[in-house]
């Protein structure tokens, strides 16, 4: 009789085994394909969303509803951006605008309305063109500009009132250092 329980539990032993075995396939196959799905999502997404610098284009990131966007925007076309060094504007509304700082390196304290990014530069706010042109010029090892917020009097916040404020860069650590002041 016990030979026979050893027999069994030898059986059950090489049964769970072999059932462990096609659980840990499948369980890897299903972590495969999560990761494949993942990274095929990832790639369209970033495929369709394209952040990065084109040739000769100032692309400004900004929502759909804002009106001191459009505003800079004017701003730079009348510029020497624009008239004078050949750079077509290219407007891209979108609804996250989070992401793209997120994704462009834009430190959460010197955030503003809109983000461009030229020549692989990153300008946050309402950077005057003059400072575009001077980190264009001297070719900085920094990833942008950036004029936190949205203080009245500067390119695109034109109104009845001016309000001092700083234009930022800002380098892949997130530290930011003031290199002009209105």
């Amino acid at each position: 009789m016990t030979i026979i329980k050893e027999k069994i539990s030898i059986s059950e032993k090489m049964t769970l085994n072999q059932k462990k075995k096609e659980n840990f396939f499948v369980y890897s196959l299903y972590s495969a394909l999560i990761v494949l799905v993942i990274t095929l999502f990832t790639t369209a997404y970033n495929n369709n969303n394209q952040s990065h610098a084109e040739e000769g284009v100032i692309t400004v990131y900004k929502s759909a509803t804002c009106g001191c966007c459009k505003n800079w925007i004017s701003h730079l076309q009348s510029s020497p951006l624009v008239k004078e060094m050949g750079f077509k504007i290219k407007a891209v509304n979108r609804s996250n605008m989070s992401l793209i700082k997120d994704i462009k390196g834009v430190p959460s304290d010197v955030r503003s309305c809109h983000t461009a990014v030229i020549n692989d530069y990153v300008i946050e706010g309402h950077v005057p063109a003059e400072d575009i042109i001077k980190l264009l010029k001297q070719q900085r090892d920094v990833v942008g500009l950036a004029v936190p917020g949205m203080p009245m009097g500067s390119p695109g916040m034109e109104g009845n009132r001016v309000d001092k404020y700083s234009v930022y860069e800002f380098d892949q650590q997130g530290k930011s250092t003031v290199v002009n002041q209105y």
